[in-house]
């Protein structure tokens, strides 16, 4: 059987988490295929708001079996954290319902303190990491000398990976960063506990998403961030550590990718981006302020307020391409009501020549946008759930939409509950 990719087609942010948790009573397992705790996603059901980083969206629903995927790397920690979270608000999860790969790798503590002692030399030159050791992790992972999640079921491997580790790892901290050096049992100790908890839930995911399409069953693969922020496809070198693209899906979650046959973009009604990096549609009047309070546009992880700006169908035409998308949802259509004109910038202007693809990362920070006007509304959209109950001229914005990609839209959420959601 087949499974349906779902990927954030701007930085992040897109609202990712409602559509999974709304797609995923339709299929029968759900799996979080790359990043790390740098990415939140939200899910708001029945009056109550779960934030979720590394568990997938899926989890929210009984009896839903989830997985995380290979691609992703793990902080033990704010993982157990995580999970003690959503279980004390009533979330089952158990080793029968959420699954999760022996080769995922490990955000160790060293990995956390090297990420912030690095981002804080840069000085104004930052990059906008969450300094949560997510880079890191995934440069150890290259390097081929990272600790992964079925280490833990060996105690002495794991001690021997660790010392081995901090020998590296202490000369940055100490002569490079002039930061203490971490010790051996210090590590552990921080591990250890969090080992106790998690080894119960490793498991061989893609053999339980092969079971899955035996039985004639449907898998759902879940993305952290967003295109633009893919570490060869994005806006290097603001970008995450790990490939955002819907192709990443294959590599990390171990499946073959002509499994994918649905690949569904995830893109707000307006963008935001979160850090440094170049934004050309970045608003600084009151269009931008209104964006940021109406769309409450502050990170899930993070709390930092996100850069607000007009909808870029420049990057949505480049994610478009790079993920073979088939179809979109449009989310967060109800922050632009009450604006009495609304934007959408169709191609950029570099140097005097109209472009409609995004250039390199350096041309990108000088690019003009080119933008069409389009009628506002002052209508609230909340309680929207047709197409036919929208205002016109919200219509008008969507349907433009579909022209400038050239693809359905197939979902629009008019508010954060899973309920508030026009199917097309």
């Amino acid at each position: 059987m087949s499974g349906m990719v779902v990927v954030g087609v701007q930085w992040g942010d897109e609202g990712k988490g409602k559509i999974v948790d709304m797609l995923a009573p339709d299929f029968d397992v759900v799996v979080r295929f790359q990043g790390g705790n740098n990415a939140g996603h939200t899910v708001r059901a029945g009056g109550v708001k779960y934030v979720l980083s590394l568990i997938p969206s899926g989890i929210v629903h009984p009896n839903k079996k989830c997985c995380i995927g290979n691609g992703v790397v793990l902080d033990p920690e704010e993982f157990c954290r995580e999970m003690d979270t959503l279980i004390a608000q009533g979330v089952r999860i158990t080793p029968d319902n959420l699954h999760i790969s022996r080769k995922i790798h490990l955000i160790m503590p060293y990995h956390k303190t090297l990420d912030q002692a690095r981002e804080s030399s840069l000085g104004e030159d930052k990059i906008g990491t969450t300094g949560r050791g997510i880079g890191p992790c995934y440069e150890d992972k290259a390097a081929r000398i990272g600790i992964r999640l079925g280490d833990l079921e060996d105690r002495d491997l794991l001690r021997d990976k660790i010392r081995a580790a901090l020998k590296e790892k202490n000369v940055l901290l100490t002569q490079l960063y002039r930061q203490p050096p971490l010790g051996l049992e210090e590590t552990l100790g921080k591990i250890l506990p969090a080992a106790e908890q998690l080894c119960p839930f490793l498991a061989d995911v893609p053999e339980i998403i092969r079971q899955c399409w035996q039985k004639g069953g449907q898998a759902l693969f879940e993305g952290a961030q967003g295109t633009h922020l893919d570490i060869d496809h994005g806006t290097y070198p603001f970008v995450t550590s790990s490939n955002t693209v819907a192709s990443g899906a294959a590599t990390g979650s171990g499946i073959a990718p002509w499994r994918l046959t649905k690949i569904l973009g995830i893109s707000k009604a307006y963008s935001t981006r979160v850090g440094a990096g170049p934004f050309p549609t970045e608003l600084m009047d009151e269009n931008g302020q209104h964006l940021r309070e109406q769309g409450a546009e502050f990170g899930t992880v993070t709390g930092r307020p996100r850069r607000c700006g007009w909808l870029d169908a420049v990057i949505l035409r480049n994610s478009t391409r790079l993920n073979g998308l088939t179809e979109i949802a449009i989310t967060k259509l109800d922050v632009l009501s009450g604006l009495p004109e609304v934007k959408i910038c169709t191609a950029y202007n570099q140097r005097g020549e109209k472009i409609l693809y995004p250039p390199e990362e350096h041309d990108l920070a000088a690019v003009e946008p080119v933008y069409v006007g389009m009628p506002g509304w002052a209508e609230p959209l909340s309680e929207a759930r047709s197409l036919g109950e929208l205002p016109g001229a919200a219509r008008d914005y969507l349907k433009y939409i579909e022209e400038l990609c050239g693809l359905p839209v197939k979902f629009v959420s008019v508010g954060p509950d899973r309920e508030q959601t026009i199917i097309n």
